[in-house]
């Protein structure tokens, strides 16, 4: 889920590139924007789906528990990743797609 987030702010940067020839900057910055809030409101929902497995009790609940803190760790590390380091390396790799060649 986190590298399909991160595959569509690159994708909205790019076609921003090209449609309205925004540079960069301003092309990841409204990507990321556009992209926001669906990235937060599909993350929390699966990090409180792990809830139930991090509030188990009884046979099997420290290895729920586990794959539970796993898991929303994981999500909530990528999530912050992909809101705010991918748009830092989009401004340091990516190539202008605005520019016209003469």
């Amino acid at each position: 889920m986190v590298s399909k987030n991160g595959i569509l702010i690159v994708e909205f940067a790019n076609q921003l590139q090209v449609e309205r020839g925004l540079d960069k900057i301003k092309a990841v910055i409204e990507a990321a924007a556009i992209r926001l809030r669906p990235i937060i409101m599909t993350s929390l929902a699966l990090i409180f789906a792990m809830v139930p497995l991090l509030i188990a009790v009884g046979p099997g609940a420290e290895s729920r528990f586990a794959i539970g803190l796993t898991i929303s760790a994981g999500l909530g590390i990528g999530t912050l990743f992909t809101i705010f380091v991918l748009p830092a390396f989009y401004i340091l790799l990516a190539r202008d797609h605005n520019k016209t060649t003469h």
